[in-house]
């Protein structure tokens, strides 16, 4: 199976570093030095992981072969791939993997439906689950304890017992109104 692991940004100083925006849990594995990944576009790679480090707060990589400043803002944008075997698992039970979460159906504790995870969004404070709604909208879950109350990868489900307004703005717009009429 293959994964997303990082997006590539700009350059950084002159000797062919790069910024990287990771998309994994797991950086030191997925992207550590002799790491080989695909690339997207397929033209850009495949590309060895030379050397790694971060620097104020973002991981910086150099690639075998990426000499100079102008070879690294050549692959600005270019999403980085990995080769993951599907039945690896986290080391943490109560971890996954964004491929066991992506196409998961997220739903109420009482059974309705709020739409199916489509994308993972690895922040600096929190993970964000990114969900369709059926009406194509989207909506952002965080991915914490108070918020998602179970994940169970056998029945496909992700369940959450969301505050007020997190899913449904109108929750939001009515409560503003009944403190603005003194209700």
């Amino acid at each position: 199976m293959q994964l997303v692991v990082a997006r590539i940004g700009r350059a950084h100083g002159i000797k062919g570093e790069v910024t990287v925006e990771v998309r994994t849990d797991e950086p030191e594995l997925r992207l550590g030095p002799g790491a080989v990944l695909q690339t997207e576009p397929a033209s850009a790679g495949p590309l060895t992981v030379e050397t790694g480090r971060v620097h104020s707060g973002r991981l910086l990589l150099r690639f075998e072969g990426v000499k100079d400043r102008n070879a690294a803002e050549a692959l600005r944008n270019t999403l980085l791939i990995a080769d993951v075997d599907p039945s690896e698992l986290p080391e943490e039970p109560d971890e996954f993997y964004d491929h066991q979460l992506i196409d998961l159906d997220v739903v109420l504790e009482d059974g309705t439906a709020v739409g199916r995870i489509t994308e993972i969004s690895h922040l600096p404070s929190q993970d964000l689950f990114i969900v369709e709604r059926e009406d194509g909208s989207e909506v952002m879950i965080p991915f914490v304890e108070e918020i998602v109350a179970e994940i169970d990868l056998e029945e496909q489900r992700c369940v959450i017992t969301p505050p007020p307004g997190l899913i449904d703005d109108r929750a939001v717009v009515a409560s503003t109104r009944d403190e603005e009429d003194g209700a």
